[in-house]
């Protein structure tokens, strides 16, 4: 075993690699609120992350080849992130520990909408999604007459954090 990893446990390397307090809130932002850019990232996020901790994990996620960064097409003086294959078959793992908070935590209901839909939808739904995610970041097609279920998961959480509480 490497002197760098504390053991050869996939679950030990997972947490290296994704288990800080902001990777995954990192991932989860670019994910389900398509966030793209930095100021985004840092101006977006309901946990509010300072910009040198946002920066080092971004670094980090892009060394581990979760995330990477290429110039914006749309706006030259802008880097637009992207999730590689290996953070979009998160999608799963981010289902179940949404599943598993909106059990266990006291959860807001605008912010659960989002993991109640995915754990009603199942693996058939992560799988459209993932498909979703590889086109918007990787550029590979999805098959045609796939509904987005990122618009719908947006919706569905744009409607919770709109209506009238109780």
């Amino acid at each position: 075993m490497s002197e760098a990893h504390r053991s050869g446990c996939p679950i030990n390397l997972s947490l290296e690699v994704i288990g800080d307090k902001w990777s995954l809130l990192i991932i989860r932002d670019i994910m389900f609120g398509n966030r793209r850019h930095f100021r985004a990232l840092l101006t977006q996020s309901e946990e509010g992350i300072a910009s040198n901790i946002l920066a080092d994990r971004m670094a980090k996620l892009t060394q581990q080849g979760l995330i990477t960064s290429a110039p914006d097409p749309g706006h030259k003086q802008r880097v637009r992130v992207s999730l590689t294959e290996p953070a979009i078959q998160l999608v799963p793992v981010m289902a179940v520990l949404g599943a598993w908070g909106r059990r266990h935590l006291p959860v807001t209901p605008d912010l659960a909408i989002r993991a109640e839909l995915l754990e009603e939808g199942g693996p058939a739904m992560w799988e459209a999604f993932m498909d979703e995610l590889r086109e918007l970041h990787l550029g590979v097609p999805r098959p045609a007459g796939t509904a987005s279920v990122l618009e719908g998961l947006t919706a569905a959480y744009l409607a919770r954090k709109e209506a009238p509480p109780g």
